[in-house]
C-alpha cells in the first residue's frame, strides 16, 4: 500500500506545480488608461470672419501690386483697417476685373474692394455695402485761365467730356445751350485736346483729372471750380460688393466703415493719397 501512496503524492505534487507554472504564465492586466487632459483653450478669440478680399490691382492709387507683388493702395488701407475692426481674418486676391462679380458669385472670394461703382445693374446682383468714398465731377483747364469759380463761368466755352459717359450727361445737362460740347473717345483723347487748346476746360472725375496734372504731361493745367456732386447723373460713389445672402458680413463692414468715417480715420487714410475729400 505504500506505493500507493507514493504515487499519489507525487501525482498531488505535480498538479501543484502545473498550477502554479499556469497562474505565473498568465500576464497582468494592464493598467486602465489615465484620463485624456484638457485641450488647453487659444486666449486668443477665434475671428470673427475668415474672408478674402479681391481686387484688380489695376487702378493706382486706389489699387496697385507694390514692389512685393502685394495688394497695396487707399482701397486696401482700407480694407485692412476694416478686418481689424471686424476682428476678421482676411487674406487678399488679385483678380482680372471682369472676373470679380462671376468670382463672388461663384464663392471664390467673399467681398470686392475694387472702385466698384454703384449702379442699378450691380445693386440687382449684389449685396453692396454703404459708399466709401466718391471722387466728384470737376473742370480742368489751363493754370490762369479765369474759370476758378461756379461752373456758369465756362458758359459760351468749349468744354471737352468723354463720350457716351456719365460725366457727358451732366455737361449735357447743364451746358447743352450755353457751350460748345466736343466728345471723344477717351479720357486720353479729351485731355491731349486741352493740351492743344482745342478746348478751354474738360469735365471729368476729379481724381483722373488730378492725377493726370501730377504727370510731366498734365503740368500745364490744375483743377478749377467747384466740385460737382449730382447723383443722379453722376452716381452715388464707390462701395464694396458681397453676397446677397451674406447680410451679417455686410453689416459688419459697413458698422466698421461708418467707425472709420466719424473717428477720422477714413480722413487719415484719405490725406495720404489725395490733397482733397472723397466722401
Amino acid at each position: 500500500m505504500r506505493w500507493h501512496a507514493a504515487l499519489l503524492a507525487l501525482l498531488l505534487g505535480a498538479g501543484t506545480a502545473f498550477a502554479q507554472h499556469l497562474h505565473q504564465a498568465k500576464p497582468a492586466p494592464k493598467p486602465a488608461p489615465a484620463p485624456a487632459a484638457p485641450a488647453k483653450k487659444s486666449p486668443f478669440a477665434p475671428p470673427a470672419f475668415k474672408i478674402t478680399i479681391a481686387t484688380e490691382a489695376a487702378f493706382p492709387p486706389f489699387n496697385y501690386l507694390d514692389r512685393k507683388g502685394l495688394p497695396a493702395g487707399f482701397e486696401m488701407d482700407l480694407a485692412e483697417e476694416a478686418c481689424m475692426r471686424m476682428k476678421a481674418e482676411c487674406e487678399f486676391a488679385v483678380v482680372k476685373w471682369d472676373d470679380l462679380i462671376p468670382g463672388l458669385l461663384d464663392k471664390k472670394f467673399d467681398i470686392i474692394m475694387s472702385s466698384l461703382e454703384v449702379n442699378n445693374e450691380r445693386r440687382r446682383r449684389l449685396g453692396l455695402s454703404r459708399r466709401y468714398y466718391l471722387s466728384p465731377g470737376a473742370f480742368i483747364a489751363h493754370k490762369g485761365e479765369p474759370y476758378d469759380g461756379p461752373p456758369t463761368l465756362l458758359r459760351n466755352k468749349r468744354i471737352g467730356v468723354q463720350k457716351d459717359s456719365t460725366h457727358a450727361d451732366w455737361v449735357d445737362k447743364s451746358f447743352r445751350r450755353s457751350a460748345q460740347i466736343k466728345r471723344y473717345a477717351t479720357v486720353a483723347d479729351e485731355l491731349q485736346a486741352l493740351v492743344n487748346d482745342e478746348v478751354d476746360a474738360v469735365f471729368g472725375d476729379k481724381t483722373q483729372l488730378w492725377l493726370w496734372s501730377q504727370k510731366p504731361e498734365g503740368k500745364c493745367c490744375e483743377i478749377m471750380g467747384q466740385d460737382i456732386k449730382d447723383t443722379q447723373t453722376l452716381g452715388i460713389g464707390v462701395s464694396a460688393g458681397l453676397r446677397r445672402e451674406d447680410i451679417k458680413l455686410r453689416e459688419a463692414l459697413n458698422k466698421a466703415f461708418a467707425e472709420m468715417m466719424s473717428d477720422g480715420t477714413f480722413k487719415k487714410l484719405n490725406e495720404k493719397y489725395f490733397p482733397f475729400p472723397l466722401n
